[in-house]
């Protein structure tokens, strides 16, 4: 297993595991706007000769940003052949087939184990139900809603399957008491000394303890003890299994809950191959969806690209980062699931223009200018742009066209009308002079007066 480092979901290189695809010129895929005619939208034409000698006259300040190391060309050229329907028919025809694979295990611990494996996988979306299901019976005949600390030290657990259990039930917000694993615990309120023999049911400990909540001390106990063990038995080269110790390494490195599910696929990919009880099918979907959610994710970011160099702010403005990429990585993370390509790209998009908008702030505008700039914003009056600088207007219109055209794409696919909410600032609806311009004050010596 290679390092646990996040992965671009759109690498230079195929990624080992995965099927290769040549890469060769595509046709973008452009957003046509229903309903939203070219001569309505607002241009992002911005002409004041006065305001651009004003800006040659006035010092500007510089962030010094190194240039995007992304390719417009390159990025839209890449092609998949994951985006035919051919492939979604056989990936369908496999979710299925492991759908069936999860109706005949009956244990719960091997149901368990199946279910992290296919969450690991990046498969977890097609198996929801099948989770609730499996979930609903654990939590019930372990009674697992139950705090009582004598009932838990009179039932038979081992330390492997209700870790595991307390971490699964966790994550899809099961209400399950720290005393599941306090009575793992001896008179002296330590973990028995005992425990140090189960390596797996350690890592399980170590895990689930990433799931507290706050004054939760057992679990805070316990990611202390078995990360204390785990570390030493790595040190002493006690663990014979290549896969679990490279697991426990990585775990303690960085553990799931902290780790982005899609980003880490192709790692778990790799590692699931090396397993001797794994099975060709849940390998095969495995493989073959996150070439699938890879091309989805191509198609979201060379459709935001191409807006991103429509806006004209990258040539226009200079000064600022120009992290659309990035931006849209970051989406990745934030809005996981497959089905909502339209809030991720839209996320993506808005994490680049407030990218812009803060350099506008830190670094570039002045004072006078930022003040009329927020109020502009305030007011969000389009009438009030001539007042503005040059940049400033192009700015502006980048971020209005921006919420228009995702408030059209909610209320014609949802029927809700979302422009109050994207509008609607903290700090200016209390009235108060936005943060970034008290960091330009207190940068430049400035007073409340002033």
């Amino acid at each position: 297993m290679c390092s646990f480092g996040m992965q671009m979901a759109f690498p230079s290189n195929p990624i080992k595991h995965l099927h290769n695809s040549d890469i060769k010129s595509s046709k973008l895929i452009s957003s046509n706007r229903i309903g939203s005619s070219d001569a309505a939208r607002l241009r992002l034409h911005c002409s004041s000769q006065q305001h651009g000698a004003d800006e040659l006259q006035t010092h500007r300040r510089s962030g010094n940003y190194s240039p995007s190391r992304w390719d417009f060309d390159y990025i839209q050229s890449l092609h998949s052949d994951y985006k035919e329907e051919r492939h979604r028919r056989r990936a369908s025809e496999l979710v299925m087939q492991v759908k069936k694979l999860i109706e005949k295990e009956t244990d719960p611990t091997r149901q368990l184990e199946l279910m992290d494996d296919l969450q690991r996988l990046g498969l977890g979306d097609h198996f929801q139900d099948e989770f609730k299901e499996i979930l609903i019976s654990v939590y019930l005949d372990n009674k697992y809603y139950k705090s009582n600390v004598d009932n838990m030290k009179k039932a038979e657990r081992d330390l492997y399957s209700t870790a595991l259990a307390f971490r699964l039930l966790r994550q899809h917000g099961f209400h399950v008491a720290p005393e599941v694993l306090g009575c793992f615990k001896n008179d002296e309120g330590d973990f028995e000394p005992s425990l140090v023999h189960d390596t797996r049911g350690l890592l399980q400990l170590y895990e689930a303890s990433f799931l507290l909540t706050q004054g939760e001390n057992t679990l805070e106990l316990a990611r202390e003890f078995a990360s204390r063990i785990l570390q030493e038995k790595l040190l002493n080269d006690e663990i014979d299994d290549i896969n679990l110790s490279t697991w426990i390494l990585n775990s303690l490195d960085i553990p799931i809950h902290w780790r982005i599910e899609r980003v880490n696929t192709s790692v778990w990919i790799e590692a699931y191959k090396r397993r001797a009880d794994m099975n060709p099918t849940v390998l095969d979907l495995a493989i073959l969806d996150t070439n699938i959610v890879q091309a989805q994710y191509q198609e979201e970011l060379k459709q935001n690209l191409q807006w991103w160099r429509n806006s004209g702010i990258v040539e226009k403005l200079p000064f600022v980062r120009n992290r659309l990429v990035e931006s849209y990585f970051w989406s990745v993370g934030i809005v996981q699931p497959r089905q909502h390509g339209i809030g991720r790209m839209a996320l993506g998009k808005s994490i680049a223009l407030i990218t812009t908008i803060n350099d506008v702030y830190d670094v570039y505008g002045t004072l006078e200018e930022l003040e009329q700039f927020t109020d502009v914003i305030r007011r969000w009056d389009i009438s009030s742009i001539d007042k503005l600088p040059s940049y400033m207007q192009l700015c502006f219109l980048a971020l209005h066209n921006f919420v228009n055209d995702t408030a059209y794409d909610v209320l014609k696919e949802q029927g809700f009308n979302i422009i109050p909410y994207l509008r609607k600032s903290h700090e200016v609806s209390r009235g108060d002079v936005p943060k970034s311009i008290q960091c330009y004050m207190k940068d430049n010596n400035g007073s409340e007066g002033q």
